[in-house]
């Protein structure tokens, strides 16, 4: 695989189970070294979409690339890694074993079975049977066999499910790191917080269909939710300045993305104000507004379609502030 291939590439990719349908026409192109938060309400065939990146299920219509190879129904490129939603391992094993075993399977030597170990911190308990394992020790372990290859691309379905806080962000530590150093991650996820700091673009499936592809910058952009500033004694400075009227709403100015830049610099050059907070639409916001969307076209017998290019190739480089 060349490095300016992409690590996947789904063209026009629509898949049915008996008379219900998954998947609607879906593309994407995921560049290497690039982490994709794929988000979706239950039934919106995330899981349907990773098992064909997997090489589990071919799709009815359209294509899978996957690291350059076009798969075919059980084909499944070696450099790929997977840590499912419920992992589960022989409890009698310990876990030196379980990593031993799949460092047989894909060709890896003892040492790096010993390098995962001590750098998922497992050491204490690696000759212990996994059925002592905490839920935390034992999604380490799974993350651990998950990147034992080194793979180019990585797969996680809910990998934050039932950790503490501190687990959480250990897991996505690794995933930085393994994003920088060139793998494809992908992350299916429920915890849209948790996701948001770390993803590079996220796509948004809704009935089979995506309804938003981009970076966070991106959607934000193609939102429709606005920006709320907020300061003292607002009302005081809104009826001395009439620039700021048709901002005003219930104790505080909303501004879209783009009038966000003019109305700071009206704020600090006309106003004399410094000390304000900002709030942008997080994440979780434009989850909802397209969930939304999508709800009142169905009502309305409307077929929901979103203005966000999702199949181009993607890079940090399209990243705006």
């Amino acid at each position: 695989m060349s490095e300016l291939e992409p690590a996947v590439r789904l063209a026009g990719v629509s898949h049915h189970f008996a008379e219900q349908r998954v998947l609607h026409d879906v593309e994407l192109v995921l560049a290497r070294g690039t982490t994709l938060a794929l988000l979706g309400h239950n039934g919106a065939g995330k899981s349907t979409l990773m098992k064909m990146i997997l090489g589990l299920i071919s799709p009815a219509q359209g294509q899978v690339e996957v690291l350059g190879q076009r798969l075919q129904c059980g084909e499944r490129p070696t450099s790929i890694g997977y840590l499912p939603e419920n992992i589960n391992f022989y409890d009698k094993l310990t876990g030196h074993e379980v990593l031993s075993y799949f460092a047989a399977l894909k060709g890896e030597r003892s040492t790096r079975v010993s390098q995962l170990i001590e750098e998922f911190g497992l050491g204490y308990a690696q000759h212990k049977p996994v059925k002592s394992y905490s839920k935390g020790m034992k999604q380490r372990l799974g993350f651990a066999q998950a990147i034992i290859a080194q793979p180019k691309l990585l797969l996680l379905d809910e990998p934050t499910v039932g950790l503490d806080p501190q687990a959480s962000q250990f897991l996505y530590s690794k995933v930085n790191q393994l994003r920088d150093q060139g793998c494809a991650v992908i992350i299916c996820t429920h915890e849209l917080n948790l996701v948001e700091p770390h993803l590079d673009v996220a796509m948004m499936l809704g009935r089979g269909r995506c309804l938003a592809f981009g970076s966070l910058a991106q959607l934000l952009a193609q939102s429709e939710l606005g920006v709320q500033i907020t300061f003292n004694a607002i009302e005081s400075v809104v009826s001395k300045h009439a620039p700021l009227a048709e901002f005003y709403h219930q104790g505080d100015l909303r501004c879209s993305i783009s009038q966000r830049a003019w109305l700071i610099q009206y704020l600090t050059r006309e106003c004399g104000i410094f000390d304000f907070d900002i709030k942008n639409p997080c994440l979780a916001d434009i989850y909802n507004e397209k969930m939304t969307q999508m709800q009142s076209c169905n009502e309305q017998g409307l077929s929901f379609t979103s203005s966000i290019s999702y199949s181009s190739n993607w890079s940090l480089n399209n990243v705006t502030p």
